[in-house]
């Protein structure tokens, strides 16, 4: 539960944080309409662990199974450390878990963050697909009624 308190504070600091002027303006139209800006949610987190390209690799190798930390390093030239470091990103974000088995640490991939970032994503497909048949439509319309020039177009001759 959210307290009042805490949520008002938030809100004070944030509009005193922002310059004054059209910031400060665009800030209080959006709130007034009723534009808020959503909650933090696990999106986020996957979106933010999805931009790292390394971090894409390592979940493109779980995809085939379970692996260690040192098979998970082995294609990268950077230390374990660093790759534990990734590894606790992927973690917080939802998209791998660990466990142990006997002394080694696998890590796996879990399918559910993703799957909500394709469901978020397919909103959009749909969209832009609904988009672009109407503009290939009025193409069409477009092509259809404008007259094709003749290919026999006669050419004046100039007079001397």
């Amino acid at each position: 539960m959210i307290k009042r308190g805490i949520t008002a504070r938030k809100i004070v600091i944030h509009v005193n944080s922002l310059d004054s002027g059209p910031a400060l303006y665009n800030y209080v139209v959006m709130q007034l309409s009723g534009y808020r800006q959503p909650p933090p949610s696990s999106l986020d987190a996957t979106f933010a662990a999805l931009a790292d390209p390394t971090r894409r690799a390592i979940l493109a190798r779980l995809a085939q199974g379970e692996a260690s930390v040192n098979q998970l390093a082995e294609p990268f030239d950077i230390s374990q450390p660093a790759i534990s470091k990734h590894l606790k990103v992927l973690e917080r974000a939802g998209l791998i878990s660990r466990g142990r088995d006997a002394q080694r640490r696998l890590s796996r991939l879990e399918p559910q963050p993703l799957a909500e970032a394709n469901q978020f994503l397919e909103q959009y497909r749909e969209f832009w697909q609904t988009s672009f048949a109407r503009l290939d439509t009025l193409l069409e319309e477009i092509q259809c009624s404008t007259p094709n020039p003749s290919p026999s177009r006669r050419r004046r001759s100039a007079k001397s």
